[in-house]
């Protein structure tokens, strides 16, 4: 006689928060900004372009040689993803990744040769508070959907100290066009992030 294994697996609920629900395909740090902001109602969701855009922001600080994930490395994640609607709209006002970088390694400087950068280098606390805005902002909304790479320029253009925010207003970005792409997302039927 044969006995049935049941492999019921639970979405991973936190101990730390109860209500929230662990998808295994974030990054933690994605995740670590949205458990103490989400009610146990809510549950929100990225959009697989902006996991994907932090994971490349990840790679490119990585690449970079620097010690920490920061907001320009964010930053370059979006442009390096390229389908998103950030991406698009800074590559219309003339923003590139090639731009970006050049303009963080002024602000940065060149990363010591031999230094090995962690596989998962660390957010800076700019970074993190622009994780955390994102969030914020997706909740303020209250709309359903998803956290979008929309959310993240915004949330990186917040933090007016950053220095994804000054790479960005040295090149052109402004609050003008921040809250251009703010109604360009919000608009009906917008295909953010898709």
């Amino acid at each position: 006689m044969l006995a049935t294994v049941s492999l019921f697996i639970p979405e991973f609920p936190l101990q730390s928060h109860p209500g929230a629900l662990k998808d295994p395909s974030l990054p933690p740090s994605l995740l670590a900004s949205q458990l103490q902001r989400v009610s146990s109602d809510a549950i929100l969701k990225w959009s697989r372009r902006a996991i994907k855009s932090f994971a490349m922001g990840e790679l490119e600080a990585r690449k970079l040689k620097y010690p920490n994930t920061g907001t320009e490395a964010i930053l370059m994640g979006i442009l390096i993803e390229g389908t998103n609607v950030a991406a698009k709209f800074l590559r219309a006002n003339r923003i590139t990744l090639l731009n970006v970088r050049e303009e963080t390694v002024k602000l940065l400087g060149k990363a010591d040769l031999y230094f090995f950068s962690p596989e998962h280098p660390p957010l800076t606390e700019a970074a993190q508070r622009a994780l955390d805005w994102a969030v914020d902002e997706k909740i303020r909304s209250g709309d359903g959907g998803e956290i979008t790479t929309t959310h993240l320029l915004l949330g990186i253009w917040s933090e007016k100290d950053s220095r994804g925010s000054k790479v960005l207003a040295t090149l052109g970005f402004n609050d003008g066009k921040a809250e251009k792409l703010k109604s360009l997302s919000s608009k009906p039927g917008s295909d953010e992030d898709l």
